[in-house]
């Protein structure tokens, strides 16, 4: 059973903190509450103690304290976890915030960054060089979080998942050491970070590939819901066969109001999220099939890169309630788009939305077992959130997610993106990771024997 932060002698904690640069917070200080809250506002844990480092020292120094006091310990870089595994009761949070570098090789086009940084900082720096690495569609996700579960995203068709660019990691281990991984170093360490999440260390910082990414052309186009099984057989058929430079996301939402137009308020629709790489002209070539299909609305246009990354961060700001459900599918034939029409009809507000992200192109290129990502032949993966700022809306986006998740279930590939889950037990773990986590299994015996790194997705060891 694992010891409280309160139950720890005082002078204990004291002697601790005179070994940090970083500060401690405390039930008892008055930044505590506003230092607890997380992305999710559904999330209310109450840690003893966090420790917000701004060094790899202070993350060795924290990780030493708390595995000699045997505390709970779970790791914050961003806070974006939909299940709040960036805080655990009662015990100690490790935050990564403070820990926030970029650094950009412009003779090879790589790109250090440190554990504590939101991927709308490393677009900020990377777009003046013409660059970007492939990350997710939210500017304020930490690199840390998003990477290590795989990263998907607006690049993926093009460029592959986040973990198919990173090129290494610095990181301290659960006996408090500071190791190197990539191909040559730690090679079977760097193997299990890129897909198998927090299991097996710290993060201090990563090394991306970067790639010549200046300008897109993107935005959404919008058919009314009743369309949605016709929008999804097109769909199905002509994003499996575009082009690489060509990526976009399906979804069912309601508009909920502005940026949008007033005519679109309050109702629900089937849309397709657009992002391209390549020429204006080539682009209105490729998409005139969409046009054709007469979208009710579409705004699909040339901005910058950072643009498409920042394009739906006004209308999902910190502090909402949130729940999540996710599963991998292979096919959206009529049983599964039925579903989608079903529950896209009875959104319960107007956040609540469903995306289906396709891993065709680039990323359906890597082996199942070259990183622990191992739906690499599935066509997409999906995700049904349940959002509202009224805490009061819990039980109403839950119920909905859960239902419309059981509907799509038996139709789908068995388990799904790390990164999309909640706290759903070992068996939908098991199933996220197939045949790779027998081997992600012994590489946490190899490097966290005593499971020190458990508040995640968690894998056990062998």
């Amino acid at each position: 059973m694992k010891n409280q932060v309160k139950n720890l002698d005082p002078s204990l904690i004291e002697a601790f903190s005179s070994k940090l640069r970083g500060k401690i917070i405390m039930p008892k200080d008055v930044n505590y509450d506003e230092t607890r809250k997380v992305y999710n506002g559904m999330i209310n844990k109450h840690p003893g103690m966090f420790v917000m480092c701004v060094d790899v020292a202070d993350v060795m120094a924290s990780v030493n304290f708390g595995r000699e006091n045997n505390l709970l310990i779970a790791v914050r870089g961003g806070g974006h976890n939909g299940g709040g595994l960036g805080l655990c009761d009662d015990g100690l949070v490790i935050d990564l915030s403070g820990i926030k570098f970029i650094r950009i090789d412009t003779s090879d086009n790589t790109v250090r960054v440190g554990g504590g940084n939101l991927w709308g900082e490393v677009d900020h720096a990377t777009h003046p060089f013409g660059l970007a690495v492939p990350a997710g569609i939210i500017s304020t996700t930490g690199v840390g979080g998003l990477t290590l579960g795989g990263g998907i995203g607006h690049l993926s068709r093009k460029y592959g998942l986040t973990i198919d660019n990173l090129l290494e990691a610095d990181m301290v281990l659960a006996d408090g050491s500071f190791v190197t991984v990539n191909k040559n170093q730690n090679a079977d360490l760097f193997w299990a970070i890129r897909g198998g999440g927090g299991n097996f260390g710290i993060v201090t910082s990563f090394k991306f590939q970067a790639h010549k990414v200046k300008n897109v052309i993107g935005g959404p186009t919008l058919w009314p819901i009743e369309r949605t099984e016709e929008i999804m057989a097109w769909y199905h058929e002509f994003i499996n066969n575009a082009p690489d430079e060509l990526n976009g996301f399906i979804a069912t939402m309601i508009i909920p109001g502005s940026p949008f137009p007033d005519f679109l308020h309050g109702n629900q629709y089937c849309g397709i999220v657009w992002c391209y790489t390549g020429s204006q002209e080539a682009f209105n070539k490729l998409i005139k099939p969409a046009m054709d299909l007469n979208p009710v609305f579409e705004h699909v246009g040339e901005m910058p890169y950072p643009s498409i990354q920042t394009l739906f961060d006004g209308l999902m700001p910190p502090g909402l309630q949130w729940y999540w459900r996710a599963d991998f599918f292979n096919e959206l034939g009529p049983e599964v788009s039925a579903q989608h029409l079903k529950f896209g009809s009875s959104i319960p507000t107007p956040l609540s939305q469903m995306h289906l992200y396709p891993i065709s192109g680039a990323a359906s290129r890597i082996g199942a077992e070259e990183t622990p990502w191992a739906y690499r032949d599935a066509k997409y993966a999906g995700v049904i959130v349940g959002v509202s700022p009224e805490p009061k809306d819990a039980d109403k986006i839950t119920n909905w997610c859960k239902e419309y998740w059981e509907a799509l279930h038996p139709y789908s590939s068995g388990g799904a993106y790390s990164n999309f889950m909640m706290d759903e037990g070992q068996e939908r773990i098991k199933a996220s990771y197939r045949h790779n986590y027998e081997r992600l299994s012994k590489i946490k015996r190899k490097y966290d024997t005593n499971n020190l790194f458990n508040v995640n997705q968690n894998i056990k060891p062998a």
